[in-house]
């Protein structure tokens, strides 16, 4: 399982996005300049989390993004589902139905689940549970606490700059 650098992308723009004040909006191209991240890239990962509830989008002159919720109701899984899509990683295919021992008349799938997607996906879903135990609030707190006040200042300027 590999998670897609838009995961990355988005975790450190939304990080920065934590102390922006509510009404106020941040643009695709501070970010962008901000992590050094392609404009156009970045756009379509914020595309993705409007889409899944974590941006709002504000049209006009001052718009930009801002959170569509506290960064203490945004898990680490909502960011992630958000751009990678709520499917689980392993799909089976249902191979054993294939194999050379199995009755091509009998449909067992029902009665016996196949025990390599049981085992797989619970496995996954704690995986999922402890993702949702994080939340983006909880990153920016614990970040924070080693940082500097020198960097701390600094970025408030620079929130107060955009």
């Amino acid at each position: 399982m590999q998670f897609s650098v838009g995961v990355e992308y988005a975790f450190h723009s939304l990080f920065y996005m934590t102390d922006i004040p509510e009404g106020k909006t941040i643009g695709i191209k501070q970010i962008a300049e901000l992590n050094a991240i392609p404009e156009t890239y970045l756009s379509k990962v914020f595309a993705k989390l409007r889409k899944g509830g974590i941006v709002r989008s504000i049209p006009g002159v001052n718009g930009g993004y801002e959170l569509a919720k506290p960064a203490s109701d945004i898990s680490f899984w909502d960011i992630i589902e958000a751009i990678e899509g709520p499917s689980f990683f392993f799909q089976c295919a249902e191979i054993r139905k294939k194999s050379i021992f199995t009755d091509p008349a009998a449909d067992f799938s029902a009665k016996c689940p196949c025990l390599i997607k049981v085992a797989i996906q619970e496995a996954e879903e704690l995986f999922r549970d402890k993702l949702r135990s994080r939340s983006l609030r909880w990153l920016r707190d614990k970040v924070y606490s080693d940082f500097s006040d020198d960097k701390k200042q600094a970025i408030e300027h620079w929130i107060t700059a955009v």
